[in-house]
């Protein structure tokens, strides 16, 4: 017989199982993902702040903490994992996502195509000299 183990989020309640093999508790992974977090945070504020990075890296590099500091809180404070009982928060999630990219890449869009069609305000104050 196989032992079937699943994807437990950090600060799930954990079964007999997890606590006769000694795993950790939820404040011990609330406290790891504060200070992930709060490291992550303090190396953002210096990769903006510092002029050891070749500058036009920092946006790179901001955004990549970034990336990676949603990660920490998805994993450690909202309990996103891949387990099998998971999966409507991970659709949920990933649906939000859709949503947030469907309205930001409209939204510029239109700026762009309100730009490209705008007529330049040297033509309008020509426009209303002649009326």
């Amino acid at each position: 017989m196989t032992d079937t183990r699943y994807d437990r989020a950090p600060g799930d309640t954990p079964t007999l199982a997890d606590r006769e093999a000694g795993t950790s508790s939820g404040v011990t992974v609330y406290t790891i993902g504060l200070v992930l977090a709060v490291v992550l945070t303090a190396t953002s504020f210096w990769v903006a702040n510092t002029s050891l990075l070749w500058p036009p890296g920092v946006p790179l590099g901001l955004a990549v903490l970034a990336i990676a500091q949603m990660g920490v809180h998805l994993v450690f404070f909202l309990h996103i994992t891949s387990a099998p009982d998971n999966t409507n928060n991970v659709l949920a999630l990933a649906f939000g996502v859709l949503i947030v990219f469907l309205v930001v890449a409209g939204s510029l869009w239109i700026m762009s195509n309100l730009n490209d069609n705008m007529m330049p305000p040297a033509e309008l104050m020509k426009l209303h000299m002649q009326h």
